[in-house]
Order: structure tokens, then sequence, then C-alpha cells
């Protein structure tokens, strides 16, 4: 599946899924759009770093085992890109690695969720995911607002 540029036109927060598994593509891509998310699918990571600096999505939902590449190492390169640093990582894995969880908050991941996945858990760690940008710049203008008013 090729990225193609893509332009938002109903402002729903846009999902970018990544999975090598056309399966699990498809049941969280209907998850996702029954709940009114629009998603961009990419079955490896070459496809979903190149749409992802295209387009920058709102939330990025990965496997970490994509063929031949780690979805901990697209997150590492995600994030050293300026307009995607802020950007949400979320991991949906089966993978049984020691310490995959700590591993995955390293890179900068917000949440980790194990397949088989529950729905209404997926549903509501995206909703808390997308939250999350919007939560740290609140509390930065907050920061800037106190620390101008204390050189008053």
């Amino acid at each position: 599946m090729s990225p193609v540029a893509y332009t938002n036109t109903n402002k729903q927060p846009l999902v970018l899924v990544v999975d090598d598994e056309a399966e699990v593509l498809g049941e969280v891509a209907t998850v996702l759009a029954g709940a009114g998310y629009v998603c961009q699918c990419c079955n490896n990571a070459d496809d979903a770093i190149r749409f992802a600096e295209a387009n920058t999505p709102d939330l990025i939902l990965s496997d970490i085992n994509l063929n031949g590449y780690s979805g901990l190492q697209m997150c590492e390169e995600l994030k050293k890109q300026s307009h995607l640093r802020e950007v949400p990582v979320m991991f949906l894995s089966g993978a049984q690695i020691p310490d995959i969880i700590r591993r995955s908050h390293a890179v900068g991941g917000a949440y980790y969720l194990r397949k088989p996945f529950d729905p209404e858990v997926l549903l509501e760690l995206v909703d808390k995911a997308l939250w999350m940008p919007h939560l740290v710049h609140g509390h930065e203008q907050q920061a800037a607002e106190a620390a101008l008013h204390a050189t008053q």
C-alpha cells in the first residue's frame, strides 16, 4: 500500500495505522472509522514514514514487528522531525518481548495495547492519545503566562 498525498477535508482526526498484517489493518480501520476517525493504513514502515512526513497525522498506531523494520525504530525516526515530535504514537502488538512496554515508552510511545485487542479499549486509548498534545500545549501556555505575569 503506497501512501498518497492526503487532504483531510472534514477535520476529523487522522490516524495513521501501520501493520504488516492486512487482517489487523482492516480490523483497526473498521473500529476507528466506525467511531468517526479518518484512517490511512500502511503495511510497512517506509510507506508510513513517507505518509507521516507529508501529511502529519494526529495519531500514529503501529505494530512493533514490521517486516524488516521495528515499529520502535520507525517511532524514533519520526520523532526526529520537528513537525512530528508531538504526534502521539501508540503501539498495538502481540510481541512477547521482555521489557517491550518500557522500550516503547522510551522511544516516545504513549500507549501499548496487546493483540488481540478489545475494540472498546482501543477507542478509549485513541481518545486519550489524541488529547495528549492539547494537554501539553495547554500546560506550556499556562506556564508561559505565569512566567510573564511573574516578571511584571
